[in-house]
């Protein structure tokens, strides 16, 4: 098996965060297509002084799937 690491040399965790609309979700989707994986349920917290729900996505890279589950 190969182990593979993350591009541009992030670290296998990241969080994702932002205002909630089209380009935290395009965000997202660009992780999964990199190869990174959904880690956890989203976040959201509505932020009283900017008028807007902000989000949080956890992602892992894929080749480290096996070492956050044990």
């Amino acid at each position: 098996m190969t182990v593979s690491s993350p591009p541009d040399g992030r670290p296998v965790y990241r969080l994702l965060t932002g205002k909630d609309d089209r380009a935290f979700c395009d965000r997202v989707s660009e992780a999964l297509a990199q190869g990174w994986v959904l880690y956890g349920s989203p976040a959201m917290a509505y932020d009283s002084a900017e008028g807007c729900t902000k989000v949080a996505q956890a992602v892992i890279w894929k080749d480290a799937v096996a070492v956050f589950a044990r």
